[in-house]
Parts: structure tokens; C-alpha cells; sequence
């Protein structure tokens, strides 16, 4: 999973990127800081994996990852090559979906693009880009499917819905928004369009707001703008992260716990975007390794064995797997998890489960 972090310069994105991933980005107080997007793999915390390495005693543990790109600050005129803008618009081409960090904090000593706090302003300026952007775009497809149309009437369909999303953006609305039906959800997804990627909104506030972050007017703009799009807002304080990322887990939790603060933001963007992709873990435990794999809700068992390997997939013959909290019931222990009951044989249609932990059987 990969996602781009984006927003104006200035608003937190690399102090956040740096925390998130200790990758050690630059985070300097100019525009453009970031020029090429620097790149972090983020382990996802889950103590499930941890509490089935501690049962087995695993030689290796591998915990489910998340790539994070920090991706330069992009300006108004971004979609015409002001500030880089193409450059920066081609990362974000390449990520799965986008992070877009708002600054919803007053400092007078970190400079603003623009020279004020405006995050409705903000958030504005980057979905246009984008959007000029997607709508070249579409431009482009619509003169080509125009002239192809003339010779086969098949594709006035796909001409129709081209136009449909092309004034849809002119409107200056995002195409995540747009009410589509599975076949033209499908199709939309071939075009790579910015503004279709999943967004998560990150409303980045001071450190003394970060635990009352409701009564922050700055957030309360971004909650609304997300509403109307169906996006999720994550409220962190990028300079707070950064001090938890130098803490031991221990000392993590006592840093919180006194800034009234239930988890750091990490887990609660991790758990953003696995919603947001729709994701979910499977697990694979025993002396030789645990492990975390991540797939798409409503995956079934065979494609859940190709994560490990092709030919699990291949030569599927069934899947023998037991819900993590059932196997808690009996202290890890497979074998009394069997004399329960507990583990059941699944065949070629069983969706997966998050949590599901499993042993997959197939023929080489």
C-alpha cells in the first residue's frame, strides 16, 4: 500500500512524514523544500502479530507495512508547471491514494504560502490543480473517443460518461464524489484520474489543541469540506509525533496518557487508510514465522494464498483457519483450538476475515 503525502508547503507534511517513518526528510521553513518525494516504510503496530510470536517463538516476525511518500508542496498554477507542479502531479499519479495534510494552527515564526490560515482556501487550491489536471486530461480521451465513435456507435456510452464527469470536475467537484454504478466505477478507475484516488484529510493543529481538536474552528472547515466528499479526517499534531517517534513504547504510552490522548496519530492514519482502501489483515503463525497479510475486504481464500505465493493459489485445495480471539480462547494452542472445534476447513469460496489466522493446504 502506498500512499502520497500532499498539502501546501509550510503546513507539516514532511515534520509528519519524518515522524511517521524516522526517515529523517528535511523539514525546513521554505516552500519546496521537498523536491523529489521522499519515501518511508511504516510497520503497522498490531498486536495480534506480537502476542502469536510471543506464543510460538518465532524465528522471524513480519509485521504488515505501509509506504508513505512525501510528496513537495504544491502551489497554485501546479497543473501549468508553476512551483514543479507536473513533477509533483506525476508522484501523486503514482500512489494509491493521498494523505492531504491542512495546517489548522496560528504560528507566526512558519511562514504561509498564502500569509494566512485558511484551510477551506487550502484544501481548495489543491483539489483545483488537481482537477485541471484530471481535466486535461479527459480532453484528451474525449477527442480521441470522439472521432472513434463516428466509426463504431459502441462507444457513445463511454463518450457520454466522459462528458458526464468532465462537467462533473468543471462544477468543481471531485470525481471520488460522483454517483457511479459498478460497470462505470470500473472504467473510471482506467482513466488515473487525481481527484478519483481515496483522500484522507490530516487537520495538523498545535500542541495544546491536539486533545480538544473539536472546538478548533480550522478543523471544524476541513470536517465539513471531507463530509461533503465522503473522506475521513485524521486530527494529529505533526510536532507532537515527532517527539513520540523518539519514545520507547512504554514511554510512548505515559507521553499520551498526560496530553489527554488515546493513541498517536500514526495508528490512527494507519487505521484511516485501511479503512479508506478497504483492507484487512490475515495472519500466518507458527516457530518458523508470524506474519500479517494485507488484502482487500471480501477477498477469498484462494487469492488470500496467492499473497504468500502464486502457487498456493495455483494449487488451492482448501484453507484451515480459526478467528484470532477463538484461538486466544485456548492460549494459542492449535491443537486444543481442534478438540474444540475451533478450526474450520474452508473451501475455494470462503471470504477471508480480518484476523483470520490460517494454514493454507494446496497441491504443487
Amino acid at each position: 500500500m502506498k500512499l502520497g503525502i500532499v498539502g501546501l508547503p509550510n503546513v507539516g507534511k514532511s515534520t509528519l512524514f519524518n515522524a511517521i517513518t524516522k526517515a529523517g526528510a528535511e523539514a525546513a521553513n521554505y516552500p519546496f523544500c521537498t523536491i523529489e518525494p521522499n519515501v518511508g516504510v511504516v510497520t503497522v503496530p498490531d498486536e495480534r502479530v506480537t502476542k502469536l510470536h510471543e506464543i510460538y517463538n518465532s524465528k522471524r516476525t513480519i509485521y504488515a507495512t505501509i509506504e508513505f511518500c512525501d510528496i513537495a508542496g504544491l502551489v497554485k498554477g501546479a497543473s501549468k508547471g508553476e512551483g514543479l507542479g507536473n513533477k509533483f502531479l506525476g508522484h501523486i499519479r503514482e500512489v494509491e491514494a493521498i494523505v492531504h495534510v491542512v495546517r489548522c494552527f496560528a504560528n507566526d515564526n512558519i511562514v504561509h504560502v498564502d500569509g494566512r490560515i485558511d484551510p477551506a482556501s487550502d484544501i481548495d487550491t489543491i483539489n483545483t490543480e488537481l482537477l485541471l489536471s484530471d481535466m486535461e486530461i479527459l480532453d484528451r480521451r474525449i477527442q480521441k473517443t470522439t472521432k472513434m465513435a463516428k466509426a463504431d456507435k459502441q462507444l457513445q456510452s463511454e463518450l457520454d460518461l466522459l462528458n458526464r464527469i468532465y462537467a462533473w470536475l468543471g462544477d468543481g467537484k471531485n470525481a471520488r464524489a460522483m454517483d457511479l454504478d459498478e460497470d462505470e466505477e470500473a472504467f473510471v478507475k482506467t482513466l488515473g484520474l487525481l481527484s478519483y484516488k481515496p483522500i484522507i484529510y490530516v487537520a495538523n493543529v498545535s500542541d495544546d489543541e491536539v486533545a480538544d481538536a473539536d472546538n478548533n474552528p480550522y478543523v471544524q472547515q476541513v470536517r465539513e469540506i471531507a463530509a461533503s466528499e465522503g473522506a475521513e479526517v485524521v486530527v494529529i499534531c505533526a510536532e507532537i509525533e515527532a517527539e513520540v517517534a523518539e519514545l520507547d513504547d512504554e514511554e510512548r504510552t505515559m507521553f499520551l496518557e498526560e496530553l489527554g490522548i488515546e493513541e498517536s496519530g500514526l495508528d490512527k492514519l494507519i487505521k484511516a487508510s485501511y479503512s479508506l482502501l478497504n483492507l484487512i489483515s490475515f495472519l500466518t503463525a507458527g516457530e518458523d514465522e508470524c506474519r500479517a497479510w494485507t488484502i482487500k475486504r471480501g477477498t477469498k481464500a484462494p487469492g488470500a494464498a496467492g499473497k504468500i505465493h502464486t502457487d498456493f493459489e495455483k494449487g488451492f485445495i482448501r484453507a484451515e483457519t480459526i478467528a484470532y480471539d477463538k484461538l486466544m480462547e485456548v492460549g494459542g494452542s492449535l491443537a486444543a483450538a481442534k478438540e474444540k472445534g475451533f478450526i474450520r476447513s474452508e473451501g475455494k469460496e470462503y471470504v477471508m476475515n480480518d484476523g483470520d489466522v490460517v494454514n493454507f493446504l494446496f497441491n504443487v
